[in-house]
């Protein structure tokens, strides 16, 4: 059956769209599903100084701060800034300072210098640092295992600046968990992905970490100190390179993190993460950009060409096989970044994930205010 100008424009659109979905699945996310895992090392060669930032989070320092202090780390120490807390925060840190001879807790009270978000209190931890390495970790973030010291030392590349952890969100019930680690699961495959292809552009603040030496010489976060978010993603995209970056994804150097309950909640978190995403270098922009606009015109030309009798059979075609050729590729991502009871949902969150990115994006152009705690 021959094809209407119309229909052949349309399909020709929509297996551009696949070949470029399957450039990303195969010539970049492929890429971390087959990369060789570096085991654990067996000690700590340097000294280090982990920095935790802390603002009204009793309840999680008293739950997971313990397995920070107690890691199997021949030399570290740990620094919590509290910032501005009321909760209790300060009289647990003292507490837990008699204790733990190695934790040297940071006070910010009110009516200090100001920086919008939590940069400030980032800032004060690392001056407080003794060591050259500095690990980065949040309140509500658990190690999964007492090992993560070790996956997350200065690598023996004395060029490496940067180091790129993971950190899945904890398994709870219900729709909105379930789209929350998915979401997290696709930013860590992308992230994390690119820095092996020698294109880092990001890393996230709850299990990441990289020299003292390169916060002071690029001056710490002037560049973005005037919008709340970007303590983390911000600074690794403006100072990460192909030669200066690497990852460490062995599961026992993962930082387990307490997820949003609320779906209100997730939704500022986001707001935030987008704020941040405007100031990214062009480039990684673009390819950002590209990947959520391609997938939704993908999914809009399928259905599109559904209505189109000369066309239906060969959409219908394409459409199954993308399924199939991210079916082979996703699953294997899930596993091997601790997701693996996601595997089975694969294509229906897939969908759920693409109308949510739209519709954060769409809010995030009539939100503006965002802020830390």
């Amino acid at each position: 059956m021959e094809l209407t100008l119309i229909e052949s424009c349309l399909l020709g659109a929509l297996i551009f769209c696949f070949l470029v979905q399957l450039y990303f699945s195969l010539f970049v996310h492929l890429k971390l599903a087959l990369v060789k895992i570096d085991p654990i090392p067996e000690t700590g060669k340097k000294p280090l100084s982990v920095v935790i930032c802390a603002r009204n989070e009793v309840k999680n320092l008293t739950e997971y701060l313990p397995s920070v202090l107690e890691q199997n780390y021949p030399d570290y120490e740990v620094i919590v800034v509290n910032d501005r807390s009321w909760d209790g925060t300060r009289e647990l840190l003292e507490s837990f300072e008699k204790q733990y001879k190695h934790l040297k807790v940071v006070q910010i009270s009110e009516g200090e210098k100001f920086i919008a978000g939590k940069k400030f209190a980032v800032t004060m931890g690392i001056k407080a640092a003794t060591n050259e390495w500095l690990v980065f970790t949040d309140a509500d973030c658990l190690p999964a295992s007492q090992d993560w010291l070790l996956g997350m030392q200065q690598p023996a590349d004395e060029h490496t600046d940067i180091l790129l952890g993971y950190s899945p969100y904890m398994k709870k019930r219900g729709i909105l968990n379930a789209l929350i680690r998915f979401e997290t699961f696709f930013t860590a495959v992308n992230y994390l992905s690119f820095a092996l292809k020698g294109m880092p552009y990001m890393g996230v603040g709850r299990n990441m970490a990289y020299k003292k030496s390169l916060f002071f010489k690029k001056k710490g976060f002037a560049a973005h100190m005037h919008i709340p978010s970007g303590d983390d993603d911000l600074f690794v995209n403006a100072h990460a390179t192909k030669s200066n970056t690497a990852i460490s994804i062995n599961k026992d150097a993962h930082v387990w993190s307490e997820p949003n309950t609320s779906f209100g909640a997730y939704l500022r978190q986001k707001k935030r993460h987008f704020g941040a995403g405007k100031l990214y270098k062009g480039k990684h922009k673009f390819i950002l950009s590209s990947q959520i606009v391609i997938q939704f015109l993908f999914y809009a030309l399928f259905v599109a060409l559904l209505f189109f009798k000369a066309t239906l059979y060969i959409s219908l075609g394409v459409f199954v096989l993308s399924i199939i050729i991210r079916c082979f590729v996703y699953p294997r991502l899930l596993k091997r970044l601790s997701y693996g009871n996601l595997s089975f949902w694969f294509p229906v969150l897939d969908i759920l994930l693409f109308i949510f990115l739209v519709f954060n994006g769409i809010l995030s152009i009539f939100v503006k205010k965002v802020q830390w705690k």
